[in-house]
């Protein structure tokens, strides 16, 4: 057996979190998936992982002039906001508000977790969610990433929530958590205020490492509960609504990053359809939201597609208690 990059210690109390077969396939799939372009996950083709593709970007951008422009839009995080009414909100959670940052890749430029770090200070909002991909790089060192997430950590108010992307490594979960923030290991917590609950659940990667199992993550939720699952893909959308969940948020796709004029994705790196791919959407029951992501992956451009933070507005969708507010 291949011996693993984790301490004995370290091994043992993630073993207990998300037991022995998924610790073990997952630091197996990390070691074998090194600079693979080919293969594995939900995409046959990993475009993270092309090196090549970077100097291609770089100079045809640099060839129509604009590479300046692309590397300022990546620098120019927008605050967007997305109010949701949900069925079944318990009514002290009316207005309560989530943070969602995605896809930092916080390592990418060495000026970027400042430049995150202004986008986020002096927003209010209850509770913050990070919906994977903290580093650049799909392997290797992680200790630049996790430099960056200490620092943007220190601006972060209240509780923090994570779930790991395809660029993470399940390596990095111990530090993410002893500097405050509680990953989501196919598990899920129970928000309260007051005598009333929402419950926020969260899987581990379902694009390459096809680690998630919603099935350990929302079982022991109450039926009927609001309840929010946090994944790094949207393509899992269909497995979330007939789980029962009733709001899921995501990232990944960047919502292609570098785009046709008018947003137009020329990629977006997901096994789903585009609707799925950017923004709000609903299906069936299920509303839920793929952030932009607030980083970028493979060069640190951006064109036609400016990065997010977002602020989730959550209200209740009972026609009696809106009544009760408007009086």
């Amino acid at each position: 057996m291949t011996a693993s990059p984790l301490d004995d210690a370290t091994f043992e109390l993630l073993k207990q979190r998300v037991g022995a077969i998924h610790l073990r396939q997952r630091l197996g799939i990390e070691r074998d998936r090194e600079h693979r372009i080919f293969g594995q996950g939900r995409t046959f083709f990993h475009v993270e992982n092309w090196y090549s593709l970077r100097s291609i970007i770089r100079n045809s951008l640099r060839l129509v002039l604009l590479h300046g422009r692309a590397q300022r839009n990546a620098r120019r995080i927008e605050l967007r906001h997305n109010h949701i009414r949900l069925a079944g909100l318990p009514e002290r959670f009316d207005n309560f508000t989530l943070l969602q940052l995605s896809d930092l890749h916080i390592d990418m430029a060495e000026d970027f977790p400042h430049v995150l770090i202004e986008a986020v200070r002096e927003i209010d909002y209850d509770l913050c969610v990070l919906t994977g991909d903290f580093r650049g790089e799909t392997y290797g060192p992680y200790e630049a990433a996790l430099q960056g997430m200490q620092r943007l950590r220190t601006q972060l108010e209240g509780d923090v929530y994570a779930v790991l992307g395809n660029h993470d490594t399940i390596c990095m979960v111990p530090a993410l958590e002893a500097m405050g923030i509680r990953m989501l290991l196919n598990e899920h917590v129970q928000l309260q205020r007051g005598d009333q609950s929402v419950y926020l659940a969260g899987i581990d990667d379902p694009h390459y490492y096809r680690a998630d199992n919603i099935e350990k993550a929302g079982d022991a939720i109450p039926e009927g509960a609001a309840s929010i699952l946090l994944t790094h893909s949207p393509e899992i959308y269909q497995h979330a609504a007939h789980a029962g969940f009733d709001l899921m948020l995501c990232g990944h796709t960047h919502a292609g990053q570098v785009c046709l004029p008018g947003g137009v994705p020329v990629m977006c790196n997901a096994a789903c359809p585009r609707a799925f791919c950017a923004g709000a959407w609903t299906h069936h029951d299920l509303q839920g939201y793929t952030s932009a992501g607030s980083g970028a992956c493979v060069v640190d451009l951006r064109l036609n597609c400016p990065p997010e933070i977002t602020l989730h507005h959550l209200h209740c969708a009972s026609d009696a208690y809106a009544a009760q507010q408007a009086r």
